[in-house]
This record gives C-alpha cells, sequence and structure tokens, in this order.
C-alpha cells in the first residue's frame, strides 16, 4: 500500500507495458468519451445564444444552465467514485457513459428551461468520474514517466471537440435546431461504450479497494490545495468562454458564419496547450501549472483590447485556449499527493474544474448584468487565474518537502 501522501504503482493499475498498438487502441477509447464530454461542455457554451431564445430566457439566465451542469460534475465526481471504489475500471467507464447518454439525450428533449436545468444536471454527474476513472486506466498502460502524457491523451478528446466538435455543433444549432446537439452527443457516449468494451484493459478491482479507503484522499492537504488550483484558477477561462458568442455579436460584430471558426481556433490553442503542458509537466512537474496559469491571466488581461477586431480576437482566443493545458498537469499532480485513494482523488479534480465552469460564468454573467459590459468577464478572469495562481504558489511551497516537481 502507498504511504500517505504518495502513489503505489499498484494504486494506479500500472501493469508490464502494453504493446504500442494496443495501448493506442486504448487512449483512443478512452478519448472518444472525452470528445463526446468536452462536444456537450464547451457546446452548451457556445450555443448559449440559441437555446436561450429557444427556452424563452435571456442569455444571462441561460448560462445557469451552464452552472446547473457543472454543479453535477461537482456532486457526482465523489459519489460516484466512492460508489464505484469496488468496481472493476472498464465496467465503470460503461456505465458512467450510458448515463451520460441518457441526461443528453433527455436534453435534447427538454420542454421547458427548469428541465433544462434539471437535464444538464444529470448529464453532469458521471463527467468528472468518468475522467477521472480514464485518468487511471490511461496512465496504467504507460511507464511512470509518461503518465502526464497519457492522461493528457485522454483530456485531448476534449481538446479536439473544441477544435472540430463546437463549429460543428455551431452548425447544426444554426441551420437545424440546438437540440440536436445534445442528441448527436448522446450518440456520441454509445459509441464510447462500445470502443471502451472493446479495447480497455479487463483489470479487476483493487483487492483492498472500498468506500472508505477513497474517502482518505480527503486527509491529504496537497489534495485540498491541488483542487482550489483548478477550481479558482480554471475559472478564468471560463468565465470568458461562456459568454464569447455574445461578445463576438455585441462588441466584434461578427455574423453567425464567424463564430465557428473562433471557437475552432480556441480548440486549437487548448490542443497545443494540452499538448505542451503535458510535455513541460513531464519535465519540471508541478511548477508548470503555475507557468500556464500566469499564461492564462496575461491572455485574459488584453481580451478587452482585442475585442473590437476580429482578427485581435482569433489571436487573444487562441492565446487563452492555450491555459486548457492545465488540466493534465493538475490530474498527475493529484496522482502524487492522494496516497491510495486514487479514484476519489481523480475525480474530484474534474469535480473542481467544473466549479470553476460554475464559478466563472456565474461572476461573468454578474458583471455583465450589472452593467459593465460583455468585455468585463476577462476582469472577472483575470482576478480568478491570479486567485488560483495564488493557490498554487502555496501548494508549491508546502509541497516541495515531500514531493519533487
Amino acid at each position: 500500500m502507498a504511504t500517505s501522501g504518495a502513489v503505489a504503482d499498484s494504486d494506479i493499475g500500472i501493469h508490464e507495458p502494453m504493446a504500442a498498438g494496443k495501448v493506442a487502441l486504448v487512449l483512443i477509447a478512452l478519448a472518444m468519451g472525452g470528445f463526446a464530454i468536452g462536444v456537450t461542455e464547451f457546446a452548451a457554451m457556445s450555443i448559449l445564444p440559441d437555446f436561450a431564445k429557444g427556452l424563452g430566457v435571456d442569455e444571462p439566465t441561460a448560462g445557469h444552465v451552464i452552472s446547473a451542469y457543472a454543479a453535477g460534475v461537482v456532486v457526482g465526481a465523489p459519489i460516484l467514485a466512492v460508489l464505484g471504489a469496488r468496481s472493476p475500471r472498464w465496467l465503470l467507464l460503461i456505465g458512467f457513459m450510458a448515463l451520460f447518454a441518457v441526461g443528453n439525450a433527455l436534453s435534447a428533449l427538454a420542454p421547458t428551461y427548469n428541465w433544462m436545468l434539471v437535464f444538464r444536471f444529470l448529464s453532469g454527474v458521471p463527467h468528472g468520474a468518468y475522467f477521472g476513472v480514464a485518468a487511471l486506466v490511461a496512465a496504467s498502460t504507460v511507464p511512470r514517466h509518461l503518465r502526464t502524457r497519457a492522461v493528457s491523451t485522454v483530456l485531448m478528446g476534449l481538446t479536439v471537440a473544441t477544435i472540430i466538435g463546437v463549429p460543428f455543433a455551431n452548425i447544426v444549432s444554426h441551420v437545424f435546431d440546438w437540440r440536436w446537439t445534445f442528441g448527436i452527443v448522446s450518440i456520441l457516449a454509445v459509441i464510447t461504450m462500445v470502443l471502451v468494451a472493446l479495447f480497455a484493459p479487463r483489470d479487476p478491482a483493487h483487492i483492498d479497494a472500498s468506500p472508505l479507503r477513497e474517502l482518505g484522499a480527503l486527509k491529504h492537504a496537497q489534495v485540498w490545495l491541488t483542487l482550489g488550483v483548478g477550481a479558482i484558477g480554471f475559472g478564468g477561462m471560463f468565465a470568458v468562454y461562456a459568454y464569447l458568442a455574445s461578445t463576438l455579436s455585441a462588441v466584434t460584430g461578427a455574423g453567425p458564419e464567424i463564430l465557428p471558426w473562433v471557437f475552432a481556433v480556441f480548440g486549437v490553442g487548448m490542443f497545443l496547450g494540452n499538448i505542451l503542458g503535458a510535455w513541460a509537466a513531464d519535465r519540471i512537474g508541478f511548477p508548470a501549472a503555475g507557468g500556464l496559469l500566469l499564461w492564462s491571466a496575461a491572455a485574459l488581461a488584453l481580451y478587452p483590447f482585442a475585442a473590437s477586431n476580429i482578427w485581435a480576437m482569433m489571436v487573444v482566443v487562441f492565446l487563452i485556449g492555450g491555459g486548457g493545458g492545465l488540466g493534465s498537469i493538475l490530474q498527475t499532480r493529484l496522482m502524487d499527493v492522494a496516497g491510495d485513494a486514487q479514484t476519489l482523488a481523480a475525480a474530484l479534480n474534474h469535480s473542481a474544474f467544473n466549479t470553476a465552469n460554475a464559478i466563472g460564468p456565474l461572476l461573468g454573467g454578474m458583471a455583465v448584468a450589472a452593467g459593465y459590459g460583455w468585455t468585463s468577464t476577462a476582469w472577472v478572469g483575470v482576478g480568478l487565474t491570479l486567485g488560483g495562481f495564488a493557490i498554487f504558489v502555496v501548494a508549491w511551497l508546502t509541497g516541495r518537502s515531500r514531493l519533487q516537481g
């Protein structure tokens, strides 16, 4: 068993190295789930004006639908991780995707705004648990020094969704109807279930696994600090992204035909940030998170000055997307500090990010509703990102005596 604050290979399921081809199939299967989740999470923000109109509410109010999804992630991740402690991880992944498919299918059929809140909450419940377990499965297929890159491959499904899936969802929403977006996500979830069933390793549950063992993650201060970095620091990106479509329309003057391209540029930035962030973390460890947070704060500060010009917005949105590489860095950090409570800690990482997903749009929407304008979301973002950086400094300084990097 791992000692407090450290992780043993047996706790994340590391075994004899797999053949490269088999590893690739496993990672593709896991990344497909990330793609489905990325489409529903980010497309919901990008088509916010469409479903606001369809449900008969204003855009700041419609932003609560995004927060409802995030709340589902926050609540669902720890509960499902603890309840599933004794189940094989491949079965958990299939079960989580089944619940995700149902939630999105119901979202496509939501008759009213209030029902949409309920169904988006349900859709979010398996999100964090899926990513947490998928990250552990991915890490188990490669040597220890390649863990962050394996985890980033799973998250790459999410970033590819921002490049391809979100622009496609925008087109579908504008040409057909916003409801089709959630219906397509439900189909993607079913495809993920099939791929996981075919290719995920059939590792049994850990012999000592139990709900109580998983709850042991909560006693480590470094776990809470790492989660705090994500919960606050990542909120800056979401504060801007949630209202990007509205800002492009109202401030930049971009037409509906331009929006998919801007979201694709954001996705490219996130994709490259994920790759470079994982590369940096495998070399310098946790400090890579601090660098990305400072990058994000600087990019967000440029946003109000770029908002009046579409080309300047393209550049700044790309830079903001680059901050998305924070996820895989914090995921690996949690593997190092959670001791033998790996599943809960991994799932809580996505609770933290979706706490950010709830806080960012909420505070951004409050700034807009208070009359400060669409670009005020960037200053909300700068404050949140720097708050995350302050927590990072505390985590880094207090953790160096026990963990390298």
